[in-house]
């Protein structure tokens, strides 16, 4: 590794860091546990809901983990709209869902929901969602349309926006 390729790819983790730490950590950390009383929660190990709320959380994490580093490795990109990747990512779990991001994030506010039984955190569980949806379906997918152009349409066309497959899109088919 050449000491330039090394700085791009130290700069890319840094941005990569910053922008998981900006969006996600605000939307699904900050604010729960800020605003919507994750931060008085106490854990009951005797209290199923909050084993499947903890274990909802974790499943987020590591899958949000997953697709931040697949941006990094395989789009050269963050999860900032300020700093997408340069390549249409169709490796890992966007092979089997358009938006595995998202739905990592709405996985680890569904499990601070089972551990705070909150019904105001169940509210802005159902706005993010909503304006979640908002934004990929008025934004994001036409900037993506027009960035990538047909590989995006055959990608659209093959893999769910929302709603995973149990079979792998083939990455061969939108190159």
């Amino acid at each position: 590794m050449t000491n330039a390729s090394g700085w791009s790819a130290l700069s890319l983790a840094l941005r990569s860091l910053l922008w998981t730490v900006l969006l996600p950590g605000f939307f699904a950390g900050y604010l729960p546990w800020r605003y919507f009383g994750l931060g008085q929660v106490r854990l009951d190990p005797h209290h199923p809901l909050h084993w499947l709320g903890v274990v909802c959380i974790a499943m987020g994490v590591v899958l949000l983990g997953s697709c931040i580093w697949e941006f990094a490795r395989s789009g050269r990109g963050t999860l900032s709209p300020a700093d997408p990747p340069r390549e249409l990512v169709v490796r890992g779990l966007y092979r089997y869902v358009r938006n595995p991001m998202y739905l990592s994030v709405t996985l680890i506010i569904f499990g601070e929901l089972l551990l705070t039984w909150s019904r105001p955190l169940f509210w802005y569980w159902v706005i993010w969602f909503t304006a979640v949806n908002l934004f990929v379906i008025g934004h994001e997918e036409p900037y993506l349309r027009g960035r990538f152009g047909a590989s995006y349409e055959r990608y659209t066309a093959e893999v769910g926006r929302w709603l995973p497959r149990f079979r792998p899109a083939s990455r061969r088919s939108f190159s």
